[in-house]
Order: structure tokens, then sequence, then C-alpha cells
């Protein structure tokens, strides 16, 4: 494990002498640019673990991607090794369908903080609720960026996390009903305290997610990646590609609905994505917006 096989999975080439907003900024933008967001482990009979040796070579070596877990914990040992002041958390993800947040805490983030500013960096969310920038923990405040504008809200050492989103253009008019399209323009993403967490606090839910029945990730097999313009996402056999801001207060969503023999050459066109064993795509409709 060596920082210099990461940047040359990501493309990083700027500076890592200092630990600034900037280069915070650009280290992590190169990340969820080249790192998807998926958990396509689960549909192909792999089993997702913690180890964080065994996280590097998946997304390092084998690149492939990994939900917030394995994301956040690799980009958390990166930040570390270049000497930011890191930290994880974690967070209580809300379901739109139930419009309620989950009682047991399955999303870890970074906390990072710089001469004195906190800073939350989550590179493991994906679709349209992934942060493209690294953002301030300050209450009340709204923080415009390329995806939307994200806002932190703290009442009594609980912090919210929101995102108001524009106006959506979608072409084939067959997915305007999708319930993959987020209907609402706020919508809730997260809870969480400013509680310092570790790994371990994870193993239980690293092993439900992928295993029960009522989890979201055992119903959809998903692979988010953001792009330059964007983000494209492959849940089940539906493709999308969104452009923000392609007009004035306006994303562009793209649909198309794939056959079983083009879900592979996707993955690998698309997403950069060559998987080991087969792929079981499924999409149980309902808990997940893009």
């Amino acid at each position: 494990m060596n920082l210099e096989e990461y940047f040359a999975r990501t493309g990083y080439k700027g500076s890592t002498e200092k630990q600034d907003l900037e280069t915070l900024t650009d280290i992590f933008q190169h990340h969820i640019r080249a790192v998807p967001f998926e958990n396509l482990s689960i549909h192909c009979g792999e089993k997702i673990t913690l180890e964080l040796e065994h996280v590097y070579n998946k997304i390092v070596r084998r690149k492939r991607g990994g939900w917030c877990m394995e994301n956040n914990q690799l980009l958390g040992w990166v930040l570390k090794g270049l000497g930011y002041d890191t930290s994880f958390l974690g967070a209580y993800v809300f379901n739109p369908h139930q419009n309620a947040y989950a009682t047991l805490m399955t999303h870890l983030v970074v906390k990072v903080v710089i001469d004195g500013k906190a800073y939350v960096v989550d590179g493991g969310f994906g679709v349209s609720y992934q942060m493209w920038q690294p953002m301030e923990l300050v209450s009340g405040k709204d923080q415009p960026q390329a995806p939307g504008v994200f806002r932190f809200t703290e009442k009594n050492g609980v912090w919210y996390l929101e995102k108001t989103r524009r106006k959506q253009y979608i072409p084939n008019q067959s997915f305007s009903n999708s319930d993959l399209l987020e209907k609402k323009e706020c919508r809730n993403i997260y809870m969480f305290s400013l509680e310092p967490r570790t790994v371990e606090d994870f193993r239980f839910q690293c092993t439900y997610l992928q295993t029960s029945p009522d989890s979201l990730f055992t119903k959809k097999s998903i692979c988010t990646l953001q792009t330059t313009e964007g983000f494209r996402a492959l849940i089940g056999w539906t493709l999308t590609e969104t452009t923000y801001n392609y007009k004035e207060n306006m994303d562009l969503v793209e649909f198309v609905t794939l056959e079983d023999e083009e879900v592979e050459k996707t993955l690998k066109e698309k997403f950069n994505i060559t998987l080991e064993r087969k792929l079981v795509p499924i999409n149980v409709k309902g808990s997940y917006t893009i």
C-alpha cells in the first residue's frame, strides 16, 4: 500500500506537500471521478470486508469501486498519510420513501480540520447527492456546488445534511415517473453527530447491509460515477446519465434500459469496471433515488 499507487489510480498529479483546502479538494475530486460508488460485489458472489488492505487492493489494484465504508476509509487513510488532521464520523441515512432517518448508523464519512476549520469529506454517497467539494461544517449556510446547493443544519448537537436541486429535463418521457427520480427539490440526505468513530463501529452494519433482505443494497445492484459534467449511474438494467446545469437552472437526465448482454460492456465502457465474477443485476422498486 502506497500513496503513489493510489494517485496513479485516480490520476492525481498535483502537489502533496500542502495540507490546504485547495489540495484536499483536488485530491477529493480525482477520487470521485475515478472510483465508483458501487455495491456490485453483493450481486456477483463476493464478500465486502472492511480490512483496509482488502479495500486498497479492491479499489487501487483491481480498479473497482466500493460503498462508503470502503471509499471513505481509503480516503481517510490517504489524507492521514499526507498529514491532514482526519477522523471518522457515523451518519444515519434518510429514506425518502419512509420519510424517516435510518435507525442504524450505516454511513461513514471523514472529518478534516484545516487551520482550525472543520470540513466533511464524503466520497461514498454517489448519484446526485455526492458532494463535489469538502463542505465546511457550519450550520445554516448555503454551500452551492455543481450538483446543487448543500446545507448543514445543527440542532441540539445533531447535524443534518440536505440538498436543493435544479429542475430536471427528461427527454425519454417514459421515465418521467420513474421511482428512481427524486420528486422533491429539497431533500434530506443524512444526520450525524461529531462523536469520533472507528471502522470497528461499522462491522455489524457491513454484514447486515450485504445480507439482509431489508437492505437497499441487496435489493438493487448499483454503480455510480461522477464525471466532469454530472454523473452516470447503472441501477439494475437502467443506465442514467445526468448533466448538471445544461441549461439555466436545469439538469439533463437521460435514461436507457439495457439488455442483459449490455450490462458488463457498459460497466467497462462507462465506469471502467471489469468484474471477475458474473453479475446478477437486480432493481426492486422503491427506496433509492437519483
